[in-house]
Order: structure tokens, then sequence, then C-alpha cells
């Protein structure tokens, strides 16, 4: 059986550093935002080309927190709506009601997956304030349009990049990162990050992820607990230095992908340029979604669907249940994630390909 991603496996070469860390942190009896978490922070800053680096629980407190810490410095208020892409996984909108704003959907763009910036202007109202964008499955969203439309808008921009770790992104905004062990950069459990150039949200990040404290019992604000663990935090560091030589992996195998799967039934993914998709996901379409998942199990081949339920169409999100995206809805109907990352062997790409070949 080809697993859809095999962690034990991709995580097997780091087993004996991972231990010499685990024994190394068990002496220090230091287990929370000590050394390990600084020099990781300090690591992925430099890495994403940012100043600052600010590790979190897990992704979704990463967007809660920034959201947040801008209705804290003024740039937001509670009630303001903020543009969404309508295809994401639910987390992107979950942070935006848990920060008292309100999400607007924006239908994707169907070649991409990407919101799509040709619909974003009818969308925005008086109380539109932000856009939160996503790098879904890891390819870099439509910056340059965007970039404009926030600028004729006043509107600040936000990016959700939890897929989308290594991209080579573009502009100087802030950032919300998952460590999710499935992630192109995993941890052993949850983790998470925040990037920014911007001195003041920074300085508040990292009060706000801390119960608001930036001195022990010393409370400014109204903040959570979502600290990076020190251990994870550790095992991190050690895989960073890996990251790119994962994401090239990834490319070389959409690579071919796209080259080699040929099937009228088969709806590839659209990549203008490899250098802005890192591949967290090769995600294909078909009408008979549920009867090609099974045709590829019954040939050993395991996949996922990222995701079956838009947002707006889950039970959670009631009071969105009647909008009509249809792009969003038909994308969902029919997507399903093929296995992608460095632990696949050439003859297993190759089994894939034919058997979607012949399907």
């Amino acid at each position: 059986m080809i697993k859809f991603l095999d962690l034990q496996q991709l995580n097997q070469p780091f087993e004996a550093q991972f231990l010499s860390k685990t024994k190394e942190f068990l002496d220090t009896g230091w287990y929370i935002l000590g050394n390990e978490v600084r020099q990781f922070e300090k690591s992925f800053a430099s890495y994403s080309n940012a100043k600052y680096c600010i590790g979190v629980g897990n992704g979704l407190d990463a967007l809660i927190l920034i959201l947040k810490a801008n209705i804290q410095l003024g740039n937001l208020q509670k009630g303001d709506e903020v543009i969404v892409p309508a295809n994401t996984y639910i987390a992107t909108v979950l942070a935006i009601l848990q920060a008292d704003l309100v999400p607007v959907f924006v239908e994707p763009d169907i070649e991409t997956y990407n919101i799509n910036p040709n619909l974003i202007a009818e969308k925005i109202t008086s109380k539109t304030k932000a856009i939160l964008l996503v790098h879904l499955y890891g390819q870099l969203v439509k910056m340059e349009e965007i970039t404009a439309i926030s600028e004729k808008y006043n509107l600040l921009i936000i990016e959700d990049a939890a897929q989308a770790h290594g991209l080579s992104f573009v502009g100087k905004y802030t950032r919300a990162f998952s460590f999710y062990p499935g992630k192109n950069l995993g941890a052993l459990g949850d983790g998470g990050a925040i990037t920014t150039d911007d001195d003041k949200l920074a300085e508040l990040l990292y009060s706000l992820r801390n119960y608001g404290s930036d001195k022990k019992y010393h409370n400014d604000y109204v903040g959570i607990n979502s600290r990076l663990d020190e251990l994870q935090a550790a095992f991190l560091s050690i895989k960073l230095p890996y990251l790119d030589a994962e994401n090239i992996a990834r490319q070389k195998i959409a690579k071919r992908y796209l080259a080699e799967i040929s099937n009228s039934k088969i709806v590839l993914p659209t990549c203008e340029k490899m250098d802005n998709h890192v591949f967290h996901l090769f995600v294909i379409r078909t009408e008979n979604r549920d009867e090609l998942k099974e045709y590829l199990l019954k040939n050993g081949i395991e996949t996922i669907i990222h995701y079956p339920i838009p947002p707006h169409k889950q039970k959670a999100l009631q009071d969105f249940n009647t909008i009509n995206l249809p792009i969003t809805e038909k994308i969902h109907r029919e997507v399903l994630s093929l296995p992608i990352s460095s632990v696949l062997s050439h003859t297993e790409v190759s089994h894939i390909i034919a058997t979607l070949n012949n399907y």
C-alpha cells in the first residue's frame, strides 16, 4: 500500500537527532519558552526573510492572534468585515469568527483553487477592512492583483501560509504558519508561528501568546496561552535545514504528475510557475471522485479529500449555509489529493501515474 503520507518514514532519518535532543531537553529542566523556542524563532525568521517570528501553539491560534493583535492596535475593530476565500480549510474562517470579525466569502479561480482577485472588489463594503489570503495547497496567490486592490481600498493584508512553508512570498505581510505533522515542515505534534516585520505587532504578539504578559504575573492585555512547545521547537530546528530539499522533491513529483498523467476524466492542477508552488498537496479533480478514490485504493494507493465539505456548508457555520458559492461547492465535490512527498519512490510515482491513466 502506498500511503498518502508516511510520516514514520518521513521522520525516520531524524530519529537519532530527535532522541539526542530529547535527552538534552530533559537535562536542561526548562520546558516552556526556553532556548529551543528562541533558536527556532530566530532561524525561521531568517529562513522566511522576516524580521520576527513568534512561535505559537498551532496555525489556528496564529491567525486568531494576528487578528486580535490588529484589533488591539486599532487597525481593525470588532464587527469589521474580512474578505476570505470560500475554498479553504475551516480554520481560516474560524479565526475570523473567534476574533469577533465577519467573514465575507469570495469564490476561487477554478484553475488555481485560490481566491479569484477579479471577484474581490464586488464584495467590498464600507465595513471591509482586511483580506485574509490563503496560499492553498502550497500555491502562491496572485499577489500583484490583490496588493493593488488592498492599496485602492486601504485594506490590511494577512496571509494564511499554513500550507506554504518555503514559498517565495511577495511583499512584507504578516503570515501565519502551521507545523501540524503533515505539513512540508511538520512537528511531531501541534505547533505554529507568525512572521512579521512590524515592530509593534511583534511586541504585542509575544505578549498575547503568553497570557498578555511580558513580565511574569504582570498582564497588560487579555491574552491566551498559545506557546510553541519547547520540544517541538527543537524538532523543527532539526528539520528546517531540510525543508528546501523536501519542497524540491515534491516539485519533481508534481512535474511528473503534470507531464505523465493523461486521462480525459481527470483535471490536473494549474501551476504557472514551479517557484510559485511548494506542493503541500497535489490535488486533481474528477466528476466521479468517490469512484476514483475507491479504484485507487483497490490498486494500493491511499488518497485523501481536501476537503469534502466547504466551510460555508459546515454545521458550525449555519449562518452561512444558504450562501450560493457554486464554484467552491463544485471543487469540494470533485477534489482528490494524491500522495506527494520526499519518501515516495520513483517506482511508486510511476505506479500512481499508470493507475490513473488506466482509470
